[in-house]
């Protein structure tokens, strides 16, 4: 019992530190896939660095004009639901990982992380639309 307890424990905190990083979620899924497309083509680590930052600072810079200049609210929730969808599946990993040695019930392991992907989906998308309106509704 204390076990699980423990664990329950560790997937809050996660899900604390998740619920800060959350917006990044997407950045670093598409600065890693940048990297190890452009270091296949033999570019050498520093030019993959580099576009990898490029590709990961062009992907904030859009969701937030889209955000911030976009009338339609459709327009604007699909561009949230693209930060969303990684955050989810974060947040989902996270707690599937680590409720996963300490009980073996499926309905369990899954509804906690379900629960807990929500909980950071939700995060990524108020974070996010929070900057993306304050930075260019000036």
């Amino acid at each position: 019992m204390t076990l699980i307890l423990l664990a329950m424990s560790a997937v809050i905190v996660f899900c604390i530190i998740a619920w800060n990083l959350a917006i990044y979620a997407l950045p670093v899924m598409v600065a890693l896939t940048a990297f190890q497309w452009v270091y296949a083509t033999e570019a050498g680590i520093f030019l993959s660095g580099l576009a990898a930052l490029g590709a990961a600072l062009a992907s904030v810079a859009l969701v937030i004009a889209v955000v911030g200049l976009a009338k339609n609210v459709a327009l604007r929730l699909v561009a949230l639901a693209v930060f969303a969808v990684p955050a989810f599946l974060a947040g989902y990993a996270l707690s599937y990982g680590i409720l996963k040695h300490t009980t073996d019930s499926g309905l369990l392991l899954n509804s906690v992380g379900i629960i807990a992907g929500l909980v950071i989906g939700v995060s990524a998308i108020i974070n996010l639309n929070a900057l993306g309106e304050s930075a260019l509704s000036r």
